[in-house]
């Protein structure tokens, strides 16, 4: 193969060393040198790779996605020369070639035949707001698995509150979960507790709340009741550091909250996951291709197959599935139709990522021209894309019904 890249550098990650391998022209016509360091990993020995690399002068390096391992080399080589993450699984080895140092030789060969395709990698801003809202996500997820938690030691006790409140953790809920946790265990002063809508429910609420909870239930339910507390406290201090590190990105979130079911939350986090620039992701289907709501390519001959869709951003994923569930259920609105359009022909998890696939190119249009989200309505697919599809398809349902009609245009007012 042509060499494209003279001088290269192939970096193989693990936890305590990294192995460098570095590709420059040799002595001879077309010979090729190839030098292997081993550095390790800490600042001192990623910085000695770097004064090294620079030494050679190499102008491009690619390496593995190795967990999050790669980090600290990246960060640090960042801005030396051309640096690529590449996908481990797609620069795999030749078989029987498998060592960290045969690694990283196959990587500089591959990377001097241009062969290597760089992963995106987000400027440091916007890695930053994904830290933020990453493990925002991770710490609403945790607070409802202590709340599943603690509805188990509720059933364990016989307390059947969850079948009359919608939300045991609301004002009512916590006033009954918290009375009974101090000791008090007669079902009618329970349920006089109750505030709002579940006034009516007293009577239910008084079979509900009659069980066997004891001092272990009790002290086990205190337990999740203060681990949901301080999840809530660390939601709310995460919430107003992500308000304060996504200013400059504040005109993407205001024209991602005109999307129906996009909130303010699920902005920040697909600000966070594709950031503000657009020129990484040249068309519409490679974003929601490298999201992973685009369907998978599985083509022999003439015959097509069935593909699943291509492995994504996972965090991206959710926060879409999240606002294309909340799409379907709006009133007269483009997205809820196209929905309902996909259910015709799709399962109803299929149609969901069909959804998402739609709402993603909608996004990339929306940052790209700097323009809100505009409602095509939810006729668009019938009476005004195809009227006339329309009035024949109403013809024909009236002639099945055994009536004829003769159509009038209305006058123009």
């Amino acid at each position: 193969m042509d060499v494209i890249h003279d001088r290269v550098a192939g970096l193989d990650v693990s936890k305590a060393d990294v192995k460098v391998c570095v590709r420059t022209p040799g002595r001879r016509r077309g010979q090729r040198h190839t030098e292997v360091r081993t550095f390790d990993t800490t600042t001192a020995g990623l910085l000695a790779a770097r004064e090294w690399l620079e030494q050679q002068q190499v102008t491009k390096i690619a390496m593995e996605a190795t967990g999050d391992y790669w980090r600290s080399p990246f960060y640090l080589l960042e801005g030396l020369c051309d640096l690529d993450l590449v996908n481990a699984a797609q620069v795999k080895a030749m078989p029987g070639r498998k060592t960290d140092v045969t690694d990283a030789m196959w990587l500089a060969q591959l990377t001097e035949c241009g062969l290597t395709r760089s992963s995106f990698v987000p400027p440091e801003p916007i890695r930053q707001l994904r830290d933020l809202t990453r493990y925002r996500s991770a710490l609403v997820a945790e607070q409802t698995r202590e709340k599943n938690r603690l509805e188990k030691e509720l059933e364990d006790a016989g307390i059947k509150l969850s079948l009359v409140a919608t939300d045991i953790f609301g004002v009512s809920g916590r006033l009954m979960l918290d009375a009974l946790i101090a000791g008090e265990r007669d079902p009618q002063a329970l349920a006089e507790l109750a505030k709002g809508r579940l006034r009516p429910k007293r009577d239910a609420l008084q079979r509900a709340m009659l069980g066997r909870f004891n001092q272990h239930h009790a002290f086990l339910c205190r337990m999740h009741l203060d681990r949901i507390d301080q999840i809530t406290r660390d939601v709310d201090e995460l919430s107003r550091r992500i308000s304060e590190v996504m200013a400059p990105f504040h005109p993407t979130i205001t024209l991602l909250t005109t999307v129906p079911g996009i909130n303010t939350q699920l902005a920040e986090v697909i600000t966070a996951e594709i950031g503000a620039d657009m020129t990484v992701f040249p068309t519409p289907p490679q974003l929601c291709s490298w999201a992973g709501v685009a369907p998978g390519n599985h083509q022999s001959g003439p015959r097509r197959k069935r593909a699943k869709t291509t492995p994504g951003d996972s965090w991206l994923r959710a926060a879409l599935g999240v606002a294309a569930m909340s799409a379907t259920r709006t009133n007269n609105t483009y997205l809820a139709a196209t929905y309902r359009r996909y259910l015709r022909r799709m399962p109803k998890l299929k149609a969901l990522v069909a959804l998402q696939h739609s709402m993603l190119h909608a996004i990339w249009h929306m940052i790209t021209n700097n323009k809100p989200y505009q409602d095509l309505g939810a006729d668009h697919h019938h009476t005004r894309r195809d009227p006339t599809r329309v009035v024949q398809q109403a013809l024909r349902t009236l002639n099945a019904c055994g009536y004829t009609a003769t159509l009038h245009p209305i006058a123009a007012a």
